[in-house]
């Protein structure tokens, strides 16, 4: 009988043990394939999960990196969601047709010209070009109108800019759209006579306060992230604000985007909810980013200039062309 019993113990923790196998496997998570500053993520994605009970998996990687990817896996891919810095690299995915389209309450949360006319993602926020000038060596009435100004000859020398980055080509993108193939050309030569390239926007910024460059291209929050972290980078410079519309005052728009391909697209889609709605957009006002919330129920304070003094371009982020724009910057030279 001692024997019988055993066996049959046996038998039980047997067909017990696949029970308590499953029971153990991790729920499956819903994974981001982010391009957006992993800092800034680092502090959505737990609010998210506290807020849903989902748990998030990231995969951080540059905006071309992470398209030119997805293109790559395309169905197979492993992402529910893509986020990016700069928008061209979400058109690059949209026209691979990768994205699941938006269900209409998470697109009409984001003003229209900050979301393509497809529907198939959004942009949730955005950042200004800004010039930075040394205020020891440049008066802001030197300053030029127009960021195509500094292609002039009386600019040799005196500016710097970080062109292998996704976010100089996107203002590469915005001048393109806006000014034509030519034009772009022109001033991309110009601008390479002129100019000095550094190996990101932190070290253009280093460069302007140490006074080895007069201005620089960039965007508005590595300055002030800069000033809020002690302007170790920054104490001998000012932002400049282009105005009128003009190319040098476009607004970057970082975007996100279910995937079609995804096994999770509920989840997804209340990731998307929340990135956009007033608890995400925020969470991303109170972050150390200092970037601009694109829902209009949310304000961006903490001393950056208002949003609504800004005077961007028009441009539709589906007119953003990343391809032609690396194509363009390889034939100059920048890349």
């Amino acid at each position: 009988m001692i024997h019988v019993r055993a066996a049959v113990s046996l038998a039980a923790l047997s067909l017990a043990l696949p029970l308590l196998a499953a029971c153990g496997e991790d729920e499956p998570k819903l994974v981001i394939y982010n391009a957006q500053h992993e800092q800034l993520l680092d502090e959505i994605a737990p609010a998210f999960e506290e807020a849903s009970g989902i748990e998030v998996e990231l995969r951080h990687g540059k905006d071309l990196e992470l398209s030119n990817q997805l293109v790559q896996e395309g169905d197979a891919s492993d992402a529910d969601v893509f986020l990016t810095e700069n928008s061209p690299a979400m058109s690059q995915v949209e026209q691979a047709g990768l994205f699941e389209e938006l269900p209409a309450e998470i697109l009409e949360v984001i003003p229209e010209q900050y979301r393509p006319r497809s529907g198939l993602w959004t942009g949730f926020v955005a950042r200004s070009t800004v010039l930075v000038y040394n205020t020891d060596l440049v008066d802001p009435s030197e300053l030029p109108g127009s960021i195509l100004d500094l292609a002039d000859p009386e600019w040799a020398g005196r500016i710097s800019f970080s062109p292998t980055g996704a976010d100089f080509q996107a203002i590469v993108a915005a001048i393109l759209e806006l000014e034509g193939e030519d034009a772009t050309r022109a001033w991309l030569e110009g601008i390479e006579e002129n100019g000095t390239v550094y190996d990101g926007n932190n070290v253009v910024l280093e460069a302007v306060d140490a006074g080895e460059s007069e201005v620089g291209i960039v965007y508005h929050y590595y300055w002030e992230r800069d000033r809020v972290e002690g302007g170790d980078l920054s104490d001998n410079s000012e932002q400049y604000y282009f105005t009128d519309q003009d190319p040098g005052a476009f607004l970057s728009v970082s975007g996100a985007g279910i995937l079609e391909s995804s096994d999770m697209k509920d989840e997804a889609r209340e990731f998307m909810e929340f990135l956009v709605g007033e608890e995400g957009q925020q969470t991303l006002a109170d972050s150390y980013a200092l970037e601009y919330p694109l829902n209009p129920a949310v304000t961006l304070e903490k001393g950056v200039k208002p949003f609504a003094e800004l005077e961007p371009p028009v441009v539709n982020v589906s007119d953003l062309d990343s391809e032609a724009v690396v194509d363009l910057m390889t034939e100059v030279g920048f890349l």
